[in-house]
């Protein structure tokens, strides 16, 4: 149950109002880094847009679950967990990819666009305070999130680090680092899920829908 401390419908209500802002930012933002990224060639902002697109996909699915059954939700976090963890591979893929072909980062849209990512990211933690202990489908949700934050940190510290020295790597290694931020999100949600499923699974609340 959601944390507003309200009845169950009005919880569900006000977790499908939360879940499609969410949806609507973090799909709005994985258009804009991506085209921005690529023009900046910055991995760092790839892998933070990437990252948008994970979350937009979990949101989708959390929004599928509200007012379900609780094995329906753990199997929802277990599938957002799965595409975590393979988008945040994918990542690590790009990441090797530039570091042997080479890369011009362009530190001022870095940092520009790290600055409004981690504005829209502040924005969907807000909006999740409330849920944060609440289903295994909604504390995943704030577990994006909070990765997201630290994301968009190191994308605007590494676009400093550019700019100061001239170098890709600053780029590279923040690329590297939300990834592996992208992969150790999606395995704990991974064990959540597990957890909640056994548990929906011990009280028969939908262990075999």
């Amino acid at each position: 149950m959601s944390g507003c401390g309200c009845g169950a419908e009005q919880a569900e209500t006000l977790e499908r109002r939360t879940l499609r802002w969410l949806l609507a930012i973090n799909g709005a933002m994985f258009v804009l880094e991506a085209a921005l990224g690529w023009l900046a060639q910055s991995t760092g902002l790839l892998a933070d847009s990437l990252d948008m697109l994970a979350d937009a996909a979990v949101y989708a699915l959390s929004l599928s679950a509200v007012g379900r059954s609780a094995g329906r939700k753990a199997r929802a976090a277990r599938l957002s967990g799965w595409l975590q963890m393979a988008l945040g591979l994918g990542v690590l893929g790009e990441v090797l990819r530039r570091f042997l072909f080479g890369s011009e980062p362009w530190s001022a849209l870095m940092m520009a666009v790290g600055a409004l990512a981690l504005a829209a990211n502040l924005a969907c933690l807000a909006l999740l305070a409330r849920h944060r202990h609440g289903e295994v489908h909604m504390r995943a949700s704030w577990i994006f999130s909070t990765n997201d934050v630290l994301a968009n940190l190191g994308v605007i510290l590494a676009g400093a680090l550019v700019a100061w020295s001239g170098s890709r790597l600053p780029d590279l290694v923040i690329g590297a680092l939300i990834a592996a931020v992208v992969v150790r999100g999606g395995w704990r949600i991974l064990h959540e899920s597990r957890a909640a499923a056994a548990a929906a699974c011990r009280a028969g609340d939908g262990c075999g829908d």
